[in-house]
């Protein structure tokens, strides 16, 4: 079955509105009977779970960075059943890793070039008129090969400025496909990741009916569709995965630990593995049958006190730790450490499986791609393996004890100091791992 037409929304940069575009394009769309089938382009923990409620579809994260091109076209043979695909870019369209060439490698110009999907570039017209053509035309131009569809215009406060702002896109090209009126009750909360996660927010699926009721009305739907298209894609399809962890493999998931790459689940469950899901907020018990008890990231550091009172949980993670791998990657590392201390400066005790100590109250910024070769030979972590993720978090590290695991650099080659650890059968790391690596 050949792949369905798609369309990538982007933006110049973070905060112009995409993803209220992107969630009302999935509904509106999957409420005139299509089948949408949504990705992100990026790095992104949170945005996948927000498209599936839109569009009642799972959404894969889409790196030319971190992935391989089969494994891109693995990744993207989701949509074959669909009617239509929808991509969702992060930060700018040309954002990505610095290197030689007009564009980011990473960038989400590169994802739409690379599958053929044309770019709905979301502007925030917001305080200009004719000069956001200029912003525009800048955008279509700067990759004349990426094929460009048109703008939404968003934050438009009156007609004039909507009839001021067209006649720039008229004299430069560039064909209006929505014009949306400025609306302070469409945002999505947020926090210091960026969005909430979509099982916090209290009536999801309102809001997301709201966001498609806006769209059809003042977005050209008609005019999206045939605007839509793929460019065909050859050679072999693969994932750049290793086998799962464990045949059992019991996650933690809830509003604390939810950050874990979708294709990294669905790789596991293809490949044979059974997944068990259990709430160290709500005290429950991991599978004890499980071969490998996995803590994803999501936020520890806003649940600190709670977690510290999951005596059951913490018991039977401890205890099987004794004898079969544990791992945690950002938020899961933290809690498998010694001391978690949140944001008043009150330390909490975790796991302590790990040495590990870490601040939520002295902030440091962390934020990239990484480059990680283990050095220590583990359970889950072959030596010299080598993987491709991403950091995102504001913890810093206090104390770090135990060996480290892997040898860690950013996107450029220059190293990171947070190395993960290793202490028995216990492994975490800060970064989340993408994809293997040559």
């Amino acid at each position: 079955m050949s792949a369905p037409p798609g369309l990538l929304i982007s933006a110049p940069n973070s905060g112009a509105g995409k993803t209220t575009v992107m969630l009302g394009l999935l509904r509106a769309f999957r409420e005139r009977g299509l089948n949408v089938q949504p990705f992100k382009s990026g790095p992104d923990y949170i945005d996948p779970a927000f498209h599936m409620a839109a569009s009642a579809r799972a959404s894969f994260n889409l790196d030319s960075w971190a992935m391989s091109a089969p494994m891109m076209r693995h990744l993207a043979s989701a949509a074959r059943h669909a009617d239509l695909v929808i991509a969702e870019g992060s930060m700018g369209l040309f954002d990505g890793v610095a290197r030689a060439g007009a564009y980011g490698h990473g960038s989400s110009a590169e994802t739409a070039a690379f599958f053929g999907w044309p770019v709905v570039l979301v502007l925030d017209i917001g305080g200009q008129a004719q000069s956001a053509a200029a912003t525009a035309l800048g955008f279509k131009e700067f990759y004349p090969e990426l094929p460009f569809a048109g703008v939404i215009l968003n934050r438009v406060s009156s007609p004039r400025h909507e009839r001021l702002t067209r006649l720039g896109m008229e004299k430069a090209g560039i064909e209006v496909l929505g014009v949306l009126p400025k609306r302070n009750d469409l945002k999505l909360p947020e926090r210091h990741l960026g969005l909430i996660q979509a099982v916090e927010h209290p009536d999801l699926d309102e809001a997301i009916a709201n966001y498609a009721r806006f769209l059809a009305d003042h977005v050209n739907l008609d005019r999206l569709l045939p605007l839509a298209a793929h460019r065909p894609q050859a050679g072999q399809m693969a994932v750049d995965l290793p086998p799962p962890p464990g045949q059992r493999i019991s996650l933690a998931r809830d509003a604390a630990f939810s950050f874990t790459y979708p294709h990294l689940l669905k790789h596991w469950q293809d490949s044979g593995a059974e997944i068990d899901f259990f709430s160290p907020l709500l005290d429950e018990i991991p599978d004890k049958k499980a071969d490998v008890i996995w803590l994803p990231g999501g936020y520890p550091e806003l649940h600190a006190g709670q977690l510290a009172t999951a005596t059951k949980t913490f018991a039977a993670i401890r205890q099987h730790a004794e004898t079969r791998p544990v791992h945690g990657e950002c938020g899961g590392y933290m809690v498998l450490g010694q001391e978690l201390i949140d944001k008043d400066g009150v330390a909490h005790p975790m796991l302590g499986l790990l040495g590990l100590v870490t601040s939520y109250a002295e902030r440091k910024f962390h934020l990239g791609y990484r480059q990680a070769r283990s050095v220590c030979q583990t359970p889950l972590f072959a030596t010299n393996s080598k993987w491709r993720g991403h950091e995102f978090h504001y913890s810093r590290i206090l104390k770090q004890p135990d060996t480290p695991l892997f040898d860690v650099t950013d996107a450029d080659g220059r190293p990171v100091a947070e190395t993960g650890s290793l202490r028995g059968l216990t492994t975490g790391t800060f970064f989340h791992m993408i994809a293997k690596a040559d």
